[in-house]
C-alpha cells in the first residue's frame, strides 16, 4: 500500500512539474513577445519623427516702431501667417504679452517686439 501511495506522489509530481514547465514557457514567450511588440511601435514612432520632411521653422523676434495707421492686426497678417498661430487673435496676445501691453492700442513711434517664424538662420531670416 505505501508503494502506490509513492508511486502516486511521484506521478503527481511529474504531472505537476510539467504543468509548472508549460507555465514557464508560455510566460516567457509572452513577455518576449510583449518586449517585440512595444519595441516594435516605440521604432516605428521614432521613425516616423525623423521622416517628417517638413521644413523647420526658428522663432525670432523683431523689434519695430509702429508707424501712423499701423495696427497689431496689420501685424498679425504680415508676421503671424507661418502657420504657427492658430489664427490672428493669437498672434495678437504673443504681442501683447511680450510688449505689456493692456490693450489693442499701438501709437506712431512706440517700439514694439514682435514674434515671427522663419527658417535657416537669423541672418538669412532677416535679409529675406
Amino acid at each position: 500500500m505505501d508503494s502506490r501511495i509513492s508511486e502516486r506522489r511521484i506521478a503527481n509530481n511529474r504531472i505537476r512539474r510539467r504543468r509548472q514547465l508549460r507555465h514557464n514557457i508560455r510566460m516567457y514567450l509572452m513577455t518576449t513577445l510583449l518586449a517585440i511588440g512595444f519595441s516594435l511601435i516605440f521604432f516605428s514612432f521614432r521613425a516616423k519623427a525623423q521622416s517628417n520632411s517638413e521644413a523647420v521653422l526658428y522663432k525670432y523676434y523683431k523689434s519695430i516702431v509702429v508707424q501712423n495707421g499701423d495696427t497689431l492686426w496689420d501685424y498679425a497678417s504680415e508676421y503671424g501667417g507661418s502657420g504657427e498661430y492658430e489664427d490672428s487673435r493669437d498672434y495678437i496676445k504673443e504681442v501683447m504679452r511680450l510688449n505689456s501691453l493692456s490693450d489693442h492700442k499701438i501709437v506712431a513711434g512706440q517700439y514694439l517686439i514682435l514674434p515671427y517664424y522663419g527658417s535657416g538662420t537669423a541672418m538669412d531670416a532677416d535679409n529675406g
